[in-house]
């Protein structure tokens, strides 16, 4: 009897002691990853020779200081139709798929990217249902005005293969699947950053686009890992299906290098793909892409989690390490974290990116309410 209660008492222990560390945990959590969120927002991460940027904050002293500066890019023209986009330091294509009820968080996206595209003339390429277009065409009008004429967009339809329409526009979440043939759809274009619609961007789009240059001939896309920690890993317990690399990718911010992809003969792997695997993947499209680059690992370029950062990344203790040394470039609030509870952190930063007026100071009318809504 005395050694079952001895037992007992060993096993009540060792709960306490796993309960106490899952609340540390939790509180690390709150405490220290949500700080490094908005030292991300608030400190800009722009080049200092820069010389258009508009809002900088100095984080060398514990006062953070705006920096105003005059804007020196040249207005153009609205365009719904404009004609090849070079990958330099000047220009982002930004490409984005909504369909559905994703009207008003992809415009949140993108007026984060329009806040952070300091230095750069933001081309923003939307797909979208007919029913969305002119609601987008209405608000991105008058964003652009606001910003004196800072970026461009086009507006198109979403479009899919004739053959298997209907299955390719179901997989997964309604037109998910369409980023997979944007090398056909955006002929014009050169490259593209595409974005899932549920994305913040909480730093300048040209440090996500200076990884085109990082690229080898070879590489024709950037991705992020799907996981960094493989004991919580999704692909490496449970896919059904070939992945890339030990813990797969996540196909939600990805860098298209659309030329090398239409050399490449994209499009003509998917169906067969699809075909093959359509009763073993769980993601649908975000699958396909693991599937192509597995058995073309030579054509990904991998860059760091700080450019797709989810709440796996810091759910019960921060594994990011890219993001905790140099903070986070892009957020995505995947699993709808940006809208549940679950990640207050990230409900946090997307409400107060919601809130927030372009044209206004984002010093005060952003970053102070980011601020108080984390503490």
């Amino acid at each position: 009897m005395r050694l079952l209660s001895k037992l007992t008492v060993f096993v009540w222990l060792v709960l306490g002691f796993l309960i106490i560390y899952f609340l540390e945990s939790l509180w690390f959590n709150k405490d220290r990853t949500a700080p490094k969120l908005l030292r991300n927002i608030i400190s800009v991460n722009l080049n200092r020779e820069r010389s258009i940027q508009k809002y900088s904050i100095d984080l060398s002293s514990t006062q953070y200081r705006t920096i105003d500066k005059e804007r020196s890019l040249t207005a153009s023209s609205p365009s719904n139709d404009f004609k090849g986009i070079p990958r330099d330091k000047t220009s982002v294509a930004l490409a984005v798929v909504a369909c559905g009820d994703r009207l008003h968080e992809t415009l949140v996206m993108i007026k984060s990217a329009i806040l952070f595209s300091n230095n750069v003339k933001l081309q923003v390429v939307v797909i979208a249902d007919i029913p969305l277009i002119k609601g987008f065409d209405e608000k991105l009008s008058e964003w652009r005005s606001i910003v004196n004429n800072s970026f461009d967009y086009q507006i198109k339809p979403v479009s899919f293969p004739e053959n298997g329409k209907e299955e390719w526009r179901k997989l997964f979440k309604p037109c998910a699947a369409q980023r997979l043939f944007l090398p056909s759809l955006l002929k014009e274009l050169d490259s593209v950053l595409y974005v899932d619609t549920d994305t913040l961007f909480l730093g300048p789009l040209e440090d996500v686009w200076l990884h085109f240059s990082r690229m080898n001939s070879s590489q024709m896309a950037a991705l992020a890992p799907e996981h960094e920690d493989p004991n919580t890993g999704w692909y490496n317990r449970f896919a059904r299906h070939p992945y890339y690399g030990e813990l797969g990718v996540n196909s939600g911010v990805m860098l298209m290098n659309l030329t090398r992809m239409r050399d490449f003969g994209w499009e003509k792997y998917l169906a067969p793909i699809y075909k093959e695997f359509k009763l073993k993947i769980t993601w649908g499209d975000q699958d396909i892409i693991n599937i192509i680059f597995h058995y073309h690992p030579e054509r990904l370029y991998v860059y760091s989690c700080r450019y797709n950062y989810r709440s796996d990344h810091c759910m019960y203790m921060s594994v990011c390490e890219d993001a905790n040394k140099h903070g986070v470039a892009v957020i995505h609030g995947s699993r709808s974290t940006f809208h549940g509870d679950k990640q207050p952190a990230f409900k946090t930063i997307y409400s107060c990116m919601e809130e927030y007026q372009l044209g206004s100071d984002p010093y005060s009318n952003l970053l102070l309410t980011m601020e108080n809504g984390l503490d």
